[in-house]
């Protein structure tokens, strides 16, 4: 109410107090500064949240099957221009691990930082992922961040069955700019670019008929070293290269924006190159993936190439983290966000890795489940079922085909084609394994000869032994009290017919 009212002194009354205008002004001018007033009184116990410019945007990009194949990791063959440019503004981890080598359990772990045998069917390829484990991509919309995804996000599987009503990584636009067009104005935004590339199938020829050299690439020692076997490479190199020009359009966007700089851009694959011994294994050409990660605008360390041992369920912490929001206390995962500012000089001594059920390949829709530790120098694997075969069952199940853990590829049929020929690579990727596996790496990188059970080894093998098992009892891992029940979930993939192949 108006007590007294002059020419150059109006003293308006509130329930909060006195306010006092020290110069002319009318009637309706106060009025409108009273509601104005008002309004502020109302929302000041109102928490405001953080403000856009505090919290950076974030572009992840996740290759679909893609393993230290880049100008950046050393291979001089494929040709990965963008994807450099990124990583001489950041950091390039060496030694980055997924927590399984299959991609919707791989993803699952990405989104929800929290390790694949925590997450029910969600540790299972052509299964779902229940959304009462809080995800990092629903906790950034929630906090304000507009979010989105392109091409593959998490899958393949059924997210309705887990209680989604869209893809668990979000929104679904046709490209960058679609979900540009649609972002508000000064909010930041989370987008999450699934390239299905270097997933299989390939064109046959597409490499060489783009300029790639088959002779100049660097066969892996798992694989045997012949020209169609070299040809399939350079196949899989033409889709790295097809995900690298898409990534940099995508780049190029925010440049002429002027988001870049305060962007976090984490580039990464979901699993290894989808080759026999690869793919779907616990071997380093199956966990071991690109990781890149920029913030020109944040980042303290100088652009370097890091030995550091990291795995991909730190993502989720360290996007939250970057946003400024608390890291829920069931993710398992690490932020690397103290690491990237120098906060921190290390970050760990071993990751974890794991499979469940790939495709459904085996008799009854049997899972074959691997637990296994990998540190600087050692690679120790538990095969927990090794009655069985690790690629799947040798005649036609139900999915896929025979050995359908397996990718169908040339490099396949070629070793299947004759198997006393190639019996060394047959053996590396097809016959069954025993129940623990040991490798040196300092003497053995490519993981070829088993030393589990070997007397120098024993003090060693004891020790990741005891880890193994630390870590499945912490985690409540449901194989480390005998139980299984990965076989039984669902598998929402489709069947084959018998007659095809």
């Amino acid at each position: 109410m108006i007590k007294r009212r002059h020419f150059l002194h109006n003293t308006i009354w509130t329930s909060n107090g006195v306010l006092t205008f020290r110069y002319p002004i009318g009637w309706i001018t106060s009025g409108l500064l009273l509601i104005v007033f008002l309004w502020l009184l109302n929302t000041a116990a109102v928490p405001s949240p953080t403000p856009p410019l505090d919290r950076p945007n974030i572009l992840f990009c996740i290759a679909d099957d893609w393993s230290l194949h880049a100008g950046v990791y050393g291979d001089a063959v494929v040709k990965t221009p963008h994807i450099d440019r990124i990583a001489s503004s950041g950091i390039k981890f060496k030694n980055a691990f997924c927590a399984a080598p299959s991609c919707s359990p791989s993803r699952a772990a990405i989104l929800t930082g929290r390790y694949p045998h925590q997450l029910d069917e969600g540790g299972n390829l052509w299964g779902t992922l229940p959304k009462k484990y809080p995800n990092y991509s629903d906790l950034l919309e929630k906090s304000g961040y507009y979010v989105g995804i392109e091409g593959k996000g998490w899958g393949p599987g059924k997210y309705e069955v887990g209680g989604y009503a869209q893809n668990p990584a979000g929104k679904s636009y046709k490209n960058f700019t679609d979900f540009w067009h649609n972002k508000p104005k000064n909010q930041p935004f989370c987008y999450w670019f699934g390239s299905h590339d270097p997933h299989r199938p390939y064109e046959k020829g597409q490499g060489k008929a783009a300029g790639l050299d088959p002779t100049q690439v660097k066969v892996p020692a798992w694989l045997p070293d012949t020209p169609e076997i070299r040809e399939d490479i350079v196949d899989y190199y033409f889709e790295i290269q097809r995900f690298d020009r898409e990534l940099g359009e995508i780049v190029e966007k925010l440049r002429q924006s002027g988001e870049l700089s305060n962007t976090l851009i984490v580039i990464t694959g979901d699993n290894g190159m989808p080759f026999p011994r690869a793919k779907a294994n616990v071997y380093d050409g199956g966990s071991n993936v690109p990781l890149i990660i920029c913030w020109e605008n944040q980042l303290k360390a100088q652009p370097k190439i890091e030995e550091t041992l990291v795995s991909l369920v730190d993502l989720a912490p360290t996007f939250l983290e970057s946003a400024k929001l608390p890291i829920p206390l069931e993710m398992r995962g690490k932020s690397l966000l103290p690491y990237l500012t120098k906060k921190t000089k290390s970050h760990r001594s071993e990751v974890f890795l794991e499979r469940e059920r790939h495709a459904n390949v085996r008799r009854d829709n049997q899972s074959y489940p691997i637990r296994a530790i990998r540190t600087k120098d050692f690679l120790y694997i538990k095969n927990l079922q090794p009655l069985l075969y690790p690629g799947g069952d040798p005649e036609l199940w139900f999915a896929v085909g025979e050995y359908g853990d397996v990718d169908g590829s040339p490099s396949k049929t070629l070793i299947l084609s004759d198997t006393l020929k190639f019996q060394p690579y047959f053996q590396l990727a097809f016959a069954k394994r025993p129940a623990e596996e040991l490798y040196d790496l300092r003497i053995d990188p490519f993981q070829l000869k088993n030393v589990a059970n070997q007397a120098p080894y024993g003090k060693v093998q004891k020790a990741l032994f005891k880890k193994i098992n630390d870590w499945q009892k912490s985690t409540q891992d449901p194989r480390f009290t005998g139980g299984d029940p990965f076989s039984t979930y669902p598998y929402y993939g489709g069947a084959v017919k018998k007659d095809s192949k």
